[in-house]
C-alpha cells in the first residue's frame, strides 16, 4: 500500500491500469479529451501488480482497475470517475492539472 500512497502523491493524476482494460481504456480517453495528461500506471507490466491490485481493494476501490488518484487522493473507478463527470464535478477536480505534461 505504501507503493500506491507514494505514486499517488507524486504525480498529479494517477490512473492504475491495465493494458486490457477497456474501461481503463474509457477512463484514459475522458481524460486526454478534458486536456489531461495522467500517468497511467500498468499494473499487468509490474512485477508487483498483485500486490498493487490487492492494496486498491484494500484502499477502497471497487475493482481493482481502473484506481484513480487525483492530487493524491482516491477518486475511485470508472462508476466514480463518470458521475463526476456528468456533475460537472470532475472538470474542476482536475483544472489544477491541466496543461501540465
Amino acid at each position: 500500500m505504501d507503493r500506491v500512497r507514494k505514486l499517488a502523491s507524486e504525480k498529479g493524476v494517477l490512473i492504475f491500469s491495465k493494458s486490457t482494460c477497456c474501461l481503463c481504456y474509457a477512463v484514459h480517453m475522458l481524460f486526454k479529451e478534458i486536456g489531461i495528461k495522467p500517468y497511467v500506471h500498468e499494473i499487468d507490466h509490474d512485477p508487483e501488480g498483485k500486490e498493487i491490485e490487492k492494496a486498491l481493494l484494500r484502499m477502497g476501490c471497487n475493482g481493482p482497475v481502473p484506481a484513480v488518484f487525483i492530487g493524491g487522493e482516491l477518486v475511485g473507478s470508472t462508476n466514480e470517475v463518470m458521475s463526476l463527470h456528468l456533475s460537472g464535478s470532475l472538470v474542476q477536480l482536475l483544472k489544477p492539472y491541466q496543461n501540465l505534461s
